[in-house]
């Protein structure tokens, strides 16, 4: 399975930003997804995921009621839709995907990552 991400960059604070994350290898809709994020000298940490096969999303409190994540199963992405943009949002952000089922919220529990997209948001 191979993970693209991409649509990160550089926004004010109150702005939002897209992420997709493409794969191949492997449909979206047959493996949990998960967004994690990394900032500078932090340790990596989850923000959003969701299950597999029409599973619901579920969130980081520190992105709740902000941030969206979503798939589409016929151009096989996933999406983070990140609205309200906070200075503390300023990280490398990750795609991961897992073919079990279940929530996952730890980045042991994911098998297959992709590069990180770098999300900087200015004050």
């Amino acid at each position: 399975v191979q993970l693209q991400a991409s649509g990160g960059g550089l926004v004010q604070a109150g702005g939002s930003l897209r992420l997709s994350c493409v794969a191949s290898g492997r449909t979206v809709s047959r493996s949990t997804m998960g967004w994690f994020r990394q900032a500078p000298g932090k340790e990596r940490e989850f923000a959003a995921g969701i299950s597999r096969s029409g599973g619901s999303p579920y969130y980081a409190d520190s992105v709740k009621g902000r941030f969206t994540i979503s798939r589409d199963s016929r151009r096989n992405t996933v999406y983070l839709q990140m609205n309200s943009l906070k200075p503390d949002d300023t990280a490398v952000y990750y795609c991961a995907a897992d073919p079990r089922w279940g929530s996952r919220w730890r980045d042991d529990e994911y098998q297959y990552w992709g590069q990180g997209t770098q999300v900087t948001v200015s004050s």
